[in-house]
């Protein structure tokens, strides 16, 4: 079934994730990662160096939608499965 839900654009955000990986230490060979992240609607754009920092830049957009963090964590739970996979070069579905 279609259900459209007539939402203001404030209620919608998009994101885009660009991320790849540094050179591989050679002492101890660690592979670092780097990227950035985008909000779609402003452009604001936000370096990171770990891949944990994603999180932490969509929630403030959560916040401001009043979203309970509490509440809605699968949504993190999904993220963080999904980083540990890139981490270690798995699928990304």
């Amino acid at each position: 079934m279609d259900v459209k839900i007539n939402r203001p654009e404030s209620w919608l955000h998009s994101f885009i994730v660009k991320v790849w990986s540094e050179e591989p230490d050679m002492e101890t060979g660690h592979v670092g990662w780097r990227g950035h992240i985008t909000h779609v609607p402003s452009g604001k754009r936000r370096y990171v160096q770990c891949l944990n920092e994603i999180s932490s830049f969509i929630e403030g957009y959560l916040r401001g939608m009043s979203v309970s963090l509490q509440v809605e964590g699968g949504w993190r739970n999904w993220l963080r499965r999904l980083l540990v996979r890139v981490e270690r070069g798995g699928p990304r579905s």
